[in-house]
């Protein structure tokens, strides 16, 4: 990458794109972009970010590119018949992922942290990040979720940060097959579960990722990532978990509704370290975060007081407000795992639960979706309600026969409570009917950054008449 360079993303407010874009234009490069989002009239605050931080923005017809000197940013699915594209090859314009461009960039920094896994990737990643700028390394982070440390007025979309301390901070996707792009100095792999992959590609992609590394830091409380990492040799390999014989432990652990403390043993010390953010899956995410600031050099005296001021991500856990006693919760849940870490953290404290659940794509549902309904089941009690809308769907040749009946009916099946409503809208003025004083309301879902305003609008009529509103 030159600050010379122009590039053009087809699909700029995507969650890995916008970053990304984010990170270059604050660099000096020309960043230029259309998005779907945008031609609907949809999300309107993000863009004007965008074009706040010199982007300029248009129609997504190709009106865009207008040299064959520009790069195009385009996901490898985008079709050569989107306009962008087409207008692209007609002019010759050389075309990269996402991924290579941020390879590109990752790869070429001194120093380096990618943080892959099937759950905990953008939570862990903006840990590290706090941590590494607490501690005055001054780093960029890459990240697919808005990182409320650094967000602001100047920055509502803080999903990206651009430093000068020489020190890249980015999470890493697997289910494209991306992460064998990246060459960093410390790998973190968080878990290995069933999402986009089958398991067998999984242990291959994550294998090579933690044998490519200077140096590995694993969950040795996840069988899959126990077992991978004990058939490599990686002598200097870091683990962390809750069990006995990890390098970073979470002993005597104490939950509370909206945070959690624990006693860490690392290093021949103890810790006591409060975190600002629920759930046992968050013990393990700091256990990740704390370690791998260890691989850096970044002493535990500076990195657990920094981790105990770390506020979260938006939609993971972000409880939107309460009205009437009841509460709604705004999360990114989508696949078994991360929807099981949600539920039980709220399942450790009494109160009844309603699951609104947006799948994120029909082809997800082919793959996880017997495993999803389990979840559910398995989790909740008799008395909490699940409701699904249909999955997302912005068009295309996508297979569309397995939907989100198939999942009702797998969760109905085994006892669960569980209805299909087709309209998202119509889900809502459900769920505001359905709920009551004590009720607790999770809003989960991925690639649809209307689920926040969505949950908003759920608490609005929760809180219309004679209820309190009480915003977060």
């Amino acid at each position: 990458m030159t600050k010379n360079n122009s590039y053009f993303f087809c699909g700029i407010g995507g969650s890995g794109m916008l970053p990304l874009a984010t990170i270059l234009a604050e660099q000096g490069a020309q960043v230029a972009g259309s998005d779907r989002a945008l031609d609907q009239g949809r999300l309107a605050a993000k863009f004007e970010s965008l074009r706040s931080k010199g982007m300029e923005l248009f129609a997504q017809d190709g009106s865009g590119l207008t040299s064959g000197d520009q790069v195009l940013v385009a996901s490898a699915a985008v079709e050569d018949t989107v306009p962008d594209v087409s207008q692209a090859n007609k002019l010759g314009c050389k075309r990269v992922t996402r991924a290579e461009l941020l390879a590109e960039l990752f790869n070429g920094c001194p120093r380096s942290v990618a943080i892959g896994g099937t759950s905990g990737k953008s939570t862990v990643t903006g840990m590290i990040g706090w941590i590494a700028a607490e501690a005055g390394r001054d780093p960029t982070i890459m990240n697919g979720a808005v990182m409320k440390n650094f967000a602001g007025d100047d920055a509502p979309f803080a999903s990206s940060r651009v430093g000068s301390g020489g020190l890249f901070v980015s999470e890493v996707d697997e289910s494209d097959g991306s992460i064998a792009l990246f060459e960093p100095e410390v790998a973190v792999l968080n878990n290995i579960s069933l999402d986009h992959k089958s398991l067998e590609e999984l242990r291959q992609l994550f294998g090579d990722f933690a044998e490519v590394a200077k140096r590995a830091v694993y969950n040795a409380d996840d069988n899959e990532t126990r077992l991978l990492m004990a058939g490599l040799s990686l002598p200097d390999a870091i683990s962390f978990g809750m069990e006995d014989g990890a390098d970073f432990r979470a002993t005597h652990v104490v939950e509370a509704p909206h945070s959690i403390r624990f006693n860490l043993v690392a290093r021949g010390q103890s810790w006591q370290v409060g975190l600002q953010v629920p759930g046992k899956h968050n013990v393990m995410n700091a256990l990740a975060a704390l370690a791998a600031a260890d691989a850096l050099g970044i002493a535990l005296s500076d990195a657990v007081p920094a981790i105990e001021s770390f506020n979260g991500l938006a939609r993971r856990f972000d409880i939107v407000g309460t009205a009437n006693d009841i509460t709604v919760i705004d999360d990114f849940g989508h696949n078994p795992d991360k929807i099981a870490a949600t539920l039980n953290t709220m399942r450790a404290f009494p109160g009844r639960i309603i699951a609104f659940f947006q799948p994120h794509g029909y082809g997800p549902l082919k793959v996880m979706g017997q495993e999803l309904a389990e979840t559910f089941a398995e989790i909740l009690d008799p008395e909490d309600r699940v409701i699904l809308c249909d999955p997302v769907y912005y068009g295309g040749t996508t297979d569309r026969s397995i939907g989100s009946e198939s999942v009702v009916a797998a969760i109905n099946d085994v006892g669960g409570m569980a209805e299909h409503i087709a309209s998202r809208e119509d889900c809502g003025k459900a769920i505001a009917e359905l709920a009551k004083a004590g009720d607790r309301i999770v809003v989960m879902g991925a690639r649809d950054d209307t689920l926040r305003s969505f949950a908003a609008g759920v608490l609005e009529q929760i809180s219309k008449g004679d209820r309190q509103l009480l915003p977060n």
